[in-house]
């Protein structure tokens, strides 16, 4: 598989738009989230307690949807590998429960960018929207990248 093309602060103008790949949650990764975590709620792994719920199904934990939006986790991230100094912060905000058995994508548009002081570095801000198989929204928020600027070597 051919490494992805790197993307740097410079290459980010406000309203470009980004889809991020779709990923299924299947019960494997519910489980495995919510041992990893220590969250030891029935609703995101005892499928007999969730069906007595108003969702019906385990309900994923809002963390694994934010992990899945943020690094390692699209196209996007991948471009960013080399340029990425930090990843500053995120929210996201639920409207919907997302389900096991679901899959979610991502879509990014840059909100906002700033070069910092000494010029070698930036932050990027990006709105981000994840939306079920169904194209239902299901959170929003925003991510926030430290990145580097492309080096004079690569030229502009």
């Amino acid at each position: 598989m051919p490494s992805p093309t790197q993307r740097w602060f410079e290459d980010f103008r406000v309203g470009d738009r980004f889809v991020g790949q779709t990923r299924c949650l299947d019960v494997d990764t519910f489980r495995a989230f919510a041992a990893l975590t220590g969250d030891t709620h029935p609703i995101h792994y005892d499928p007999q307690y969730a069906a007595a719920t108003r969702f019906g199904a385990p309900v994923a934990h809002g963390l694994l949807i934010a992990g899945m939006c943020a690094l390692g986790a699209t196209p996007l991230s991948a471009q960013l590998q080399q340029s990425m100094i930090a990843f500053v912060e995120q929210s996201l905000r639920f409207v919907a429960p997302v389900l096991e058995g679901h899959s979610v994508s991502t879509e990014f548009e840059v909100a906002s960018t700033r070069l910092a002081r000494d010029a070698r570095r930036g932050l990027v801000r990006f709105e981000v929207n994840v939306f079920n198989q169904a194209g239902v929204l299901v959170a929003e928020g925003f991510h926030t990248y430290l990145l580097g600027c492309r080096p004079a070597e690569e030229g502009a």
